[in-house]
């Protein structure tokens, strides 16, 4: 017996968050980032294991999520020029609702465009008639034909060609990387060694995506209290450990 699994595909992504947001019935002026940031992933995951692709403003508003995310879980909040404190997900709320808006008149627009195209508007017969009958006059056509207009037509042709096949082409990478994976990653480390510094963990993955990757897994397991951070003094370097599982339930009873 085989099982097929089918997934609805949305046009872009803030279709999606917003089906997220209706489904759940959540509030769009305060989102929980950690629940709809996880929502967006696993949609993400399942259509790659249906060797589906996913396009690259998918991938994007999942880095947007992410970053988001690693914002709220930082200590310190973002203040803007005042002294105020600024919600991270200020900018992506007011985006969902440009797109809420915009959205809701699309139907009504779509529908007013299919009413237009089945109407016909009134003209001259005699003068459009007459029109048809000296488009279809092929002989006094070829007469207006010389060898500059046909040079012409082969040169926009040319230009034509040349500007598909040279047009720069995107290219969509995915990385081998999520959040619970890097979390796990981090916790066999500390195993292996009881300390860890941040340089150390760079170097065993030197490359952008799985830095960013390793960090917001760091917050993540922070957050989870699972492991503890110490900090340098003058040196743009931290060390993580981790909380023995005794411990952790000791500080839970206290």
């Amino acid at each position: 017996m085989s099982f097929e699994i089918k997934l609805p595909l949305f046009e872009g992504p803030f279709d999606l968050l917003l089906f997220f947001i209706q489904r759940d019935e959540l509030d769009i002026h305060d989102i929980p980032i950690h629940t709809i940031t996880k929502d967006f992933l696993d949609y993400l995951h399942h259509l790659e294991q249906m060797n589906v692709e996913v396009a690259s403003e998918f991938i994007l508003v999942a880095a947007t999520l992410m970053r988001i995310k690693a914002k709220m879980l930082l200590p310190r909040p973002v203040l803007d020029e005042e002294g105020n404190e600024v919600d991270p997900r200020e900018e992506l709320v007011k985006h969902l609702l440009e797109y809420k808006k915009y959205k809701s008149v699309v139907d009504e627009l779509s529908n007013m465009e299919l009413a237009r195209s089945q109407k016909e508007s009134r003209g001259n017969i005699v003068r459009e008639l007459k029109k048809l009958a000296e488009g279809n006059d092929v002989e006094s056509e070829l007469q207006d034909v010389d060898l500059y207009k046909l040079l012409k037509v082969y040169q926009r042709l040319m230009s034509r060609y040349e500007y598909e096949q040279n047009k720069p082409k995107h290219e969509v990478v995915q990385y081998p990387y999520t959040i619970s994976g890097q979390r796990d990653y981090i916790i066999e480390k500390l195993q292996e060694a009881p300390r860890l510094s941040f340089e150390e963990l760079i170097a065993m993955e030197p490359n952008k995506i799985a830095v960013i990757f390793n960090f917001l897994s760091i917050l993540d397991l922070l957050q989870m209290r699972q492991i503890t951070m110490h900090l340098g003094e003058g040196f743009n370097n931290f060390w993580i450990e981790k909380i023995e599982e005794d411990l952790v339930t000791q500080d839970q009873n206290g």
